[in-house]
This record gives C-alpha cells, structure tokens and sequence, in this order.
C-alpha cells in the first residue's frame, strides 16, 4: 500500500513538500547532513531517497551517495544529482556489508512495516564507526506550538494534498506520525539494532527530529548487547 501510494505522488511530491513544510523541510536536510559528521568524499547511502531531495544536497556538499526506495515511481521522477539509484526494500538492500560510511533517511521511519529490521540492515551496510541519521517528524512539546502544528498537519495539509496530488495519501500521512514508537522505545530500537551513541536532536521547537548514531564495532556491539533492557 505504502509502494503504490508514493508512486501515485511521486510527480507533485516536491511541491506539495515545499508547501506542506512552509520551506522548511530543505533546512531540516541540511541539518541532518551536518549531524552525520562525515568528511567530504564519504560514501553515504540515502534510504527511501524518494525524489532525490538528500541526494542532492549530498553532492552539493561533496558525498558520494547511493539512493535506494522501494517505490519505482519516486525513482523515476528523481533527480540525484547524480547519485546511482537501486530500487530496493529497506529490510533487504543490494549492498555489501560494511562498505558505507553513512546511512541517512529522510520521513520514512514511520512508513517502515519493520523498522527494527531496517535499521539491521543499516547496521549491516555501514561500516564500524559509520554513522547513520534518521529525520522525521515530531511532535512539538509547547502547547501553543503544538496547537498550530496540529492544526496545519491534520487540517491544512490533507486538503492541500487533496488539491494537488492524491487525497488518499495526504490524510495518511499526517496520521502515520501514530506508527512511529514513543522516543525512549525508538532510541531502544535503535540502539539494538548495533549502534552506540544513540542521540535525539530537535529541530524547529519539535516539528521535526533527527536520531543520530554510530555503528558499533567489535568492542562497541558488546556494550550495546551488555546495556540493561
């Protein structure tokens, strides 16, 4: 269901981001670059890359990037800016392992039917030491704040998408923000799945979030197998 309804979005995603995010949604990428705290060269793999948004600030910056979704009409409207694409399911990626300095993700985690299997995988393709960066929503904790962006998530952002691409799937996605775990069970998540110096950045007063986390080597995948449940 997720596959077909990003294929039927794919050609209006951009605009209906631009509008939905108030323009804001370019900044929260380019904070989610920064805080993977890669050097300039580094092999990064853009999970769910949709349209090519990340890709393309990667190159900008000087990444090399490998863009991988399981929607095919997102791919085919992409502009990676150069970045080589694989269609691919999240739990299973055509990567070898341990060959990828970063993983990034941009709003997919709640759209992921088994998060912790995906983020196995990311622990499989990085490298010891490679660091993975997940963006997504959040909800704000200022009540004013949290009033407004409840207001234009579930109210104004339906009917735009509604006007301009698919209704079906803008009143999906501002109510799949539920699928996505309370924080301290998602950094558990994340933190099982093989990495260590799990972090929660807020961006913009909560609207968004970005989890930050290094792959564990050899000493690091003790401690994290050692940490208390």
């Amino acid at each position: 269901m997720v596959r077909e309804m990003f294929d039927a979005i794919a050609p209006r995603y951009d605009l209906v981001n631009r509008l939905m995010s108030l323009g804001m949604d370019r900044g929260w990428r380019r904070r989610a670059i920064g805080l993977l705290q890669l050097a300039p060269g580094s092999l990064i793999l853009d999970l769910a890359c949709g349209t090519g948004d990340v890709a393309r600030e990667l190159a900008t910056n000087g990444y090399r990037t490998i863009g991988a979704d399981l929607s095919f009409g997102m791919l085919a409207a992409a502009r990676p800016g150069g970045a080589p694409l694989a269609q691919a399911d999240g739990t299973a990626l055509p990567f070898a392992g341990h060959r990828i300095d970063g993983v990034i993700s941009g709003f997919a985690m709640r759209n992921f039917a088994d998060l912790a299997a995906v983020l196995a995988e990311c622990a499989r393709v990085l490298r010891p030491g490679g660091r993975l960066g997940l963006l997504d929503v959040d909800t704000p904790t200022s009540p004013l704040l949290r009033l407004g962006h409840r207001i234009w998530f579930t109210g104004v952002v339906p009917q735009l998408g509604s006007v301009l691409s698919d209704r079906a799937a803008y009143h999906y996605l501002p109510r799949s923000v539920a699928y996505l775990p309370p924080r301290d069970e998602l950094l558990a998540i994340v933190g099982d799945a093989g990495f260590i110096d799990v972090c929660h950045n807020t961006l913009s007063g909560g609207i968004t979030q970005v989890i930050t986390a290094t792959r564990a080597g050899a000493v690091g995948l003790l401690r994290a197998s050692a940490r208390p449940r």
